[in-house]
Formats: structure tokens, C-alpha cells, sequence
């Protein structure tokens, strides 16, 4: 059995009450691991665990997970999103890459994508990226804000301010109903994306990955770097808590992540259902009646007999 590292939450967390500055959290902090093998270890024991909660999780029928992913491109989540979940039932997991909204969702109000895909109790819905891109992508662009057509109040900064009250409203209804919310965002340095997007460039396999947007919105890194620490400075919560994942080293951030989601899932104490006096009597009925189903097969002289 590998030795368990632990991995210190509270080095995650964008404390809730504080201000946040992303300058004060380093993307290449790897905890108590030494290696990437190390890390490997502990991803896989998790992977493992994660995958028995979830049979829980879908029988206790009392929880919803939703898991947001935010990060700057190139951070890495679709690769932890495919190695963290990689032991779970595809059965009870739904994915949403949030992209350019459509002429639909523009017509509808900013949280509507989202909503109408949140998970139903006992199943898990993973969000790479999320409606948090309004209070980051539009607000480091906020000429997007016109094809949102809005009503001219409120607007300025008292457009984001009641954009955070939105989403914090809108999170504790659902926390309320019984949907866990973990929010994960990918902390990348600009040189390590640098390096990654390099790479989707000179290997033919990954060209696909890459567009001009991606090294133009490299322009924008200092912007981005000041709406994300406001966002997270407004929208960490004691219950709904950002976890800021070191992400330069990718071994860590998905080792870090599957702990998180572990973890939490723990905390909901999750129960297999369990049945009546009544029901568990019928169980035995039907329990004998198996039974002695297998023992009339395998009684010779129930075999049919030529005539």
C-alpha cells in the first residue's frame, strides 16, 4: 500500500473574508511530494477511493456534485478532469465545456447555460469553465457585454457587483438543496504556459488544441490576473470555498484536486440506503426461492427424461 502524503487544504484555499492576491500563491508548489511518482501514488489511491464513493453517493441519493473548473488556457483541466475521474461510472458523470455562448444562450440570462444542465441528486456534473467566465473573460473584455443586450442599469462597476450577488445567491440555493459545490481554479504561471503553448505548436498531435486567440489573450495576463482575485476575493465562501491549485506541475494539480474532491465527499457522510423490517422478510422469501431454484436444476432427477 503506497504511504499516504498528505496534502494541507488549507494551502489551497482562498480563505473566505480575505482579500486575494494570486501573487501570493506559487503555481509550482508541490506539498510534501518529491516527485512525480510520489504524486502518481497517492492520484491513484484516490482515483480508487473516489470511485467507491460514487456508488455511494448515487444510492445515498440525497447530494448533488457540481465541480467547476476555472483557469487560464492551458492550465490543465481537461487533463484533470480526465485523469481525476478516470476510475468513475461515465454513467453518472456529465461534462459541459463552457465555450463562446450561442445566439440561444445570449438571449437568455448569463446563468441560464449552466443552470439547465446543474446535476440531479446522486449524479456528478463537471463544469470546464462556468459562469464564472462573466466575471472574467467579459470583464477583461467588456465590449462583449453588448451582445448580451442588457438594460442600461445597472451598469459600471455595480454591474459586477451585483453580478457577484447573483452567483453567491444562486449558490447558496443550491447548496440549500443539497448540491456539494467545489471550485477549482488552475493556477498557471505565465512562463509555464508559455512553455505549453509552445508545445501544442511544434507537435503536429496537438496542433488541433491551439488558435490565435489563445496567444492573443496572453496580451491581457495582467488583466486577467487582477478580475480572477477579485472574483475569488468576493466569491470564496465558508461553503463554497475556491480551492486555488498550484498547476505547473501537472502531477501535483490533479493529485491535489482528486484529494479535495475525496475529502469533501467524506465529509457528506454518505450512507447505502437502508430497508424495513417488512422489506428485508420479503428479501429472505425471495432469498429461499433462489435457492431453491438452483437446487431443483441441479437435482438429477428433476432432468427431463427421454421418451
Amino acid at each position: 500500500m503506497y504511504m499516504k502524503t498528505m496534502i494541507d487544504h488549507a494551502d489551497l484555499l482562498a480563505k473566505p473574508g480575505h482579500d486575494i492576491h494570486l501573487v501570493d500563491f506559487d503555481p509550482a508548489f508541490t506539498s510534501d511530494f518529491k516527485n512525480k511518482h510520489d504524486a502518481t501514488g497517492k492520484l491513484t489511491e484516490d482515483v480508487e477511493r473516489l470511485s467507491a464513493l460514487q456508488d455511494i453517493f448515487y444510492a445515498d441519493q440525497r447530494y448533488a456534485l457540481l465541480i467547476i473548473f476555472q483557469g487560464m488556457d492551458a492550465a490543465g483541466k481537461d487533463g484533470a478532469i480526465r485523469h481525476v475521474m478516470s476510475g468513475v461510472s461515465p454513467q453518472g458523470v456529465d461534462v459541459y465545456p463552457f465555450k463562446q455562448p450561442s445566439a440561444q444562450e445570449l438571449s437568455h440570462d448569463y446563468l441560464w447555460r449552466c443552470a439547465k444542465v446543474l446535476p440531479e441528486r446522486g449524479r456528478i456534473a463537471i463544469f470546464n469553465r462556468s459562469y464564472y467566465e462573466e466575471l472574467a473573460v467579459v470583464r477583461v473584455h467588456e465590449t462583449l457585454l453588448e451582445r448580451e443586450r442588457l438594460p442600461s442599469e445597472p451598469s459600471g462597476s455595480d454591474l459586477w457587483k451585483d453580478r457577484y450577488q447573483d452567483i453567491l445567491s444562486f449558490e447558496r440555493h443550491l447548496l440549500r438543496n443539497g448540491t456539494l459545490i467545489l471550485k477549482f481554479f488552475l493556477l498557471l504561471s505565465k512562463n509555464e504556459q508559455r512553455k505549453r503553448l509552445l508545445a501544442r505548436i511544434d507537435l503536429p498531435e496537438k496542433n488541433w488544441k491551439i488558435s490565435a486567440a489563445d496567444i492573443h489573450e496572453r496580451m491581457f495576463w495582467e488583466s486577467y490576473q487582477r478580475v480572477y482575485d477579485e472574483l475569488l476575493t468576493h466569491t470564496s465562501t465558508a461553503s463554497s470555498p475556491w480551492y486555488i491549485i498550484p498547476a505547473d506541475h501537472k502531477w501535483f494539480s490533479r493529485a491535489a484536486i482528486a484529494d479535495v474532491i475525496v475529502a469533501r465527499l467524506k465529509g457528506l457522510r454518505l450512507a447505502y440506503p437502508t430497508i424495513t423490517e417488512e422489506q428485508r422478510s420479503q428479501l429472505a422469501v425471495e432469498r429461499k426461492q433462489l435457492s431453491d431454484e438452483n437446487g431443483a436444476s441441479s437435482n438429477p432427477r428433476n432432468a427431463l427424461v427421454p421418451s
